[in-house]
């Protein structure tokens, strides 16, 4: 057993290391998950055994502040030949978790797992299957939700506005149970986005996509991590990441708008004119002027989305913090012996 310590900033990017004799990277992102590890533990290493396939399991812990990193480590030192675990210096978010478990994946085929058990890891073996087909990127769809019906509502609006925006065909958007050629992760961590969304920028590169259903279960433990509000800019980021569309329509209806405003303009000036000086219509005026603005007011709040992701890719800054890896040596000597 060893121990990594890799303080300081992970580079921008860093091109993860195959190792031959492994097929599957299983990733699972983790954040104050204390009151469910321990079913995931014994419901994920059965699952992975039964499969008889090479296999790998990183943990990425996203700065919990609960018992979950030492409920890793021991997971790690039950388990040492098939576990790693990666813990960051602070949140990052799930996705720049999943980014950093990405990096260090050795696997062929890379699958991406919430540690919540609401996607049970029993059906990996149908994603596998899929890969087995010769796919290189494999989504899944959540049969019969278990979520609230407001987010189940909100979640299928947002598929369906991401589909007339985008060229982006994901039939669930919201779920991270996913499967990956390495090629497509690789992909992936070449893009030095800073705002990433992981199953959209991936869905662009496979070249032969497929999907399947899985189960979904009621939260064994705990709570979600996702607020509304999280959504609500999760979602902002997916629109604006890969269209323009946006700020494409406020521009036609800034256009439109504008056109409106002066030929109203003109009626105005021929009915003082005509009719002569009046107080009536003031009111209507008013709530012209109001819808007016709430319209430019939306459009520069789209305008800034732009900006504001403009600004926070041009600062560069890393997009997480690595503390700690817990792992095996590598054999880098290729007789069996192992290496730091």
């Amino acid at each position: 057993m060893s121990v990594h310590n890799l303080d300081g900033l992970a580079p921008a990017i860093r091109e993860p290391q195959q190792d031959s004799d492994i097929e599957l990277s299983i990733v699972i992102p983790v954040f104050n998950e204390e009151a469910v590890l321990d079913a995931l533990f014994s419901r994920l290493y059965a699952a992975m055994d039964r499969l008889q396939r090479s296999y790998e399991i990183i943990f990425v812990d996203d700065g919990s502040r609960d018992r979950s990193v030492a409920m890793l480590r021991q997971q790690y030192q039950e388990r040492p030949d098939v576990t790693r675990v990666v813990v960051l210096r602070a949140n990052a978010g799930q996705h720049a978790a999943i980014l950093s478990g990405f990096e260090q994946a050795r696997g062929e085929f890379i699958i991406t797992l919430d540690s919540d058990l609401q996607n049970p890891p029993e059906d990996i073996d149908k994603l596998v299957a899929k890969l087995d087909e010769g796919h290189d990127y494999v989504g899944s769809i959540r049969h019969r939700r278990m979520d609230s019906k407001w987010r189940d509502y909100s979640s299928k609006l947002m598929n369906r506005l991401r589909e007339r925006i985008t060229d982006i065909r994901m039939t669930d958007q919201g779920c991270m149970f996913r499967a990956y050629h390495r090629d497509i992760v690789r992909a992936v961590l070449d893009s030095r986005e800073s705002q990433t969304y992981i199953p959209a920028l991936a869905y662009m590169y496979a070249a032969n996509p497929t999907e399947v259903v899985v189960q979904h279960e009621e939260r064994a433990a705990g709570e979600s991590k996702y607020s509304l509000f999280k959504l609500i800019h999760l979602n902002f980021d997916l629109m604006t990441s890969f269209s323009i569309l946006p700020l494409q329509i406020f521009s036609v209806v800034g256009m439109l708008v504008s056109i409106f405003s002066f030929l109203f303009v003109l009626f105005l000036g021929v009915r003082r004119l005509v009719v002569g000086s009046e107080v009536e219509g003031v009111f209507t005026l008013f709530a012209i002027a109001f819808f007016i603005l709430g319209v430019l007011l939306f459009a520069v709040g789209i305008l800034g989305e732009y900006v504001g992701r403009i600004y926070v890719q041009v600062r560069n800054r890393p997009r997480f913090l690595v503390k700690t890896i817990l792992q095996k040596p590598l054999d880098l000597s290729g007789d069996g012996s192992q290496q730091d």
